[in-house]
């Protein structure tokens, strides 16, 4: 009889294979430019993309870099997620409704390193007092089918570049930003990654609901594990294992070191991590995955990185006997 793991592994297999393409692309190239509010019609498209490397970069300069955290209510939590949700679901007129509610909004764009379309959720009032964050969805996939989170821009220097390079490499992600440096509220207010009473938290567990594998990217000093250039886990649960060993394998061949938590002791295991935790009560794959210093500082390395993370999506797929899948699927996206 299959076990209720090897379903939900099952389950989550399918969901990643939909979300593996043929090409690593370029993760930082020209700069971008604007784009139009989704569901605005009085505002026109732009004729021009955006790059999103570029623009998260510039997000990252001039606005996390110096943002204030407030506290978002439990209301305040609940519309952003909501309105998340309802994009997701094709509702965008509802979305931008829901939004609207707590001055964020919906703008639409196209990536210039990959010539697909993206949304863009984010706080177009308050957006540097309030360190709220961002969203980015891939628009090239009718459904979404994983996500990757940035939860400590700024203080993880350069781990926001690992986070787009990923979601560009694997079409169908949901892209989760924090707007703040995990040390600009009050104690550990703005720390998102141990504390649900965020946005950035609130619209991972929307995302959990709707089944969606994740891989959360973080940095940590050189110093701190000098004999690794990586360390992965799959947090609190096991459901990941899988996609961790196959992330483990795919890294080993591009040169790093992995420290590997469900083989040895490693530090910043990300037991604690609350998303970890959310996805492990689901029975949900999820990845808490460190980069040294020197891996985040390098336009090379870094790369390799994103080349190991899109294999990784491969394997995961390719365990759940989808390989026709995997060969038919579209290059590029």
């Amino acid at each position: 009889m299959t076990s209720k793991w090897a379903k939900n592994s099952a389950i989550s297999a399918t969901l990643l294979v939909t979300a593996v393409v043929a090409a690593v692309v370029v993760l930082v190239t020209s700069p971008g430019g604007g784009g139009s509010d989704e569901d605005r019609p009085q505002r026109a498209r732009p004729r021009d993309g955006v790059d999103l490397a570029a623009r998260i970069d510039a997000y990252t300069r001039d606005t996390i870099s110096r943002s204030g955290f407030h506290p978002p209510t439990a209301l305040d939590r609940r519309t952003v997620a909501d309105g998340v949700g309802l994009y997701l679901e094709g509702r965008h007129k509802d979305a931008a409704r829901r939004l609207a509610e707590v001055d964020f909004g919906v703008a639409t764009f196209t990536d210039t390193a990959t010539g697909r379309r993206f949304a863009e959720i984010a706080d177009r009032a308050r957006e540097s007092a309030r360190g709220w964050g961002r969203v980015y969805i891939d628009l090239s996939r009718p459904t979404p089918t994983w996500s990757v989170q940035v939860p400590h821009p700024v203080a993880d220097a350069d781990s926001e570049k690992l986070g787009v390079g990923a979601w560009r490499a694997t079409p169908g992600g949901v892209m989760v930003l924090a707007g703040a440096n995990r040390r600009a509220g009050e104690g550990d207010a703005a720390d998102v990654a141990h504390r649900r009473d965020t946005v950035f938290h609130a619209v991972c567990a929307e995302l959990v609901t709707r089944r969606l594998p994740g891989i959360q990217l973080h940095g940590y000093a050189d110093s701190t594990e000098p004999d690794y250039d990586v360390i992965v886990s799959t947090g609190k649960g096991d459901h990941g294992r899988a996609w961790g060993e196959g992330l483990a394998t795919a890294l080993r061949r591009e040169g790093f070191e992995v420290c590997r938590v469900w083989v040895r002791r490693c530090s910043l295991e990300g037991r604690t991590n609350v998303q970890g935790r959310a996805a492990a009560a689901a029975e949900l794959p999820f990845l808490h995955v460190e980069f040294s210093r020197t891996v985040r500082a390098s336009p090379r390395r870094t790369a390799d990185a994103v080349t190991a993370i899109r294999e990784a999506a491969i394997r995961e797929a390719a365990a759940g006997h989808t390989a026709q899948s995997l060969r038919t699927a579209p290059a590029g996206g």
